[in-house]
């Protein structure tokens, strides 16, 4: 007996403590679902708190933009605002004008007036024009008179065979250098300057000439038969001409005209008080002169004189 009462007792602590753990262990499962729903519920309330902020900057962002735009329209219809200012001004404006030249048409005496004064400026216009055009053609008239008697010098100044060199010797008004010069890239000395026939065309009459003067080298191209080179240096007053009137297959003929005396000698022979002696003169009594043809061209430059410029005392040799 007594075992089996102490078997119930048994049977009724093991019943309690069975009961007491399934408490616990809903307690345990109660609490964990507590939790979870608090931690869903927090991370509900955050991601709306996020999506809140989101929304207020989206919202800041459009009040922005649409202050904006506001700001674009006002300034639009002022602007508008001014150009319908500015035609009616204009308007207003022309509709004046129109009124202005209503009231002058009635005054007519005024307005003829001042016409007939207009009218008698553009008429004193009209006849300075006129005299200008007529001083304009007169002019022309005398220059082109100028350049034909100039053209006409120059063409007889232009020697195209020995014996006009020869000729042009005669004047005494500058020394003449005639030259044959072959097509080479060397240089060769005539006269004053130094020369290099680089072309010659005999079909089309022209060539290409190379030169050095004061120590600068100078090119021609396609220089023409009897067209004059014309070279201003420096040591001499006037130009040195250069003349080919002659062209070859490989060679040209042609002469140097330079002046007879530098720019040097010339104002030494200003400055100095000696009495000049007429060229002819000196030529018929000058015993040291070498009896030879006046006539003919140089083929050297005459010496430099320290006294006045006389007749250069260098002999002259034949061409």
């Amino acid at each position: 007996m007594e075992e089996n009462r102490e078997n119930q007792e048994i049977q009724k602590e093991s019943g309690w403590e069975s009961g007491l753990s399934g408490i616990n262990r809903w307690l345990v499962i109660g609490a964990v679902a507590l939790l979870i729903a608090a931690g869903v519920a927090f991370g509900y309330g955050y991601r709306q708190q996020l999506t809140v902020g989101h929304l207020t900057a989206q919202q800041s962002v459009a009040t922005a933009t649409i202050d904006q735009l506001q700001n674009q329209l006002n300034n639009v219809n002022a602007k508008l605002n001014d150009m319908a200012a500015a035609q009616q001004a204009a308007a207003q404006e022309a509709e004046q004008k129109k009124a202005r030249a209503a009231a002058a048409a009635k005054h007519g005496a005024p307005v003829d007036k001042r016409y007939k004064q207009l009218q008698a400026q553009l008429e004193d216009q009209e006849k300075q024009l006129k005299d200008t055009q007529d001083l304009v053609a007169k002019n022309r008239t005398e220059l082109e008179t100028s350049l034909s008697s100039t053209k006409d010098e120059l063409n007889g100044s232009i020697a195209k065979t020995h014996d006009d060199l020869v000729v042009l010797q005669r004047r005494g008004e500058r020394d003449y250098f005639e030259f044959d010069l072959s097509k080479s890239k060397q240089f060769q000395r005539f006269g004053p300057l130094t020369l290099s026939l680089r072309r010659t065309d005999a079909k089309h009459m022209n060539y290409d000439l190379m030169m050095v003067v004061d120590d600068n080298q100078l090119n021609k191209k396609r220089v023409n038969l009897y067209e004059p080179i014309w070279i201003h240096a420096e040591s001499s007053g006037q130009p040195v001409q250069i003349v080919v009137n002659k062209i070859g297959r490989n060679e040209v003929h042609g002469y140097i005209s330079a002046p007879k005396y530098k720019e040097s000698e010339l104002a030494a022979a200003s400055a100095s008080p000696a009495t000049l002696t007429p060229v002819s003169d000196k030529t018929q009594t000058d015993p040291n002169r070498p009896n030879q043809q006046p006539d003919q061209p140089q083929t050297q430059q005459p010496p430099t004189p320290q006294t006045p410029p006389p007749q250069p005392e260098s002999p002259r040799p034949q061409l």
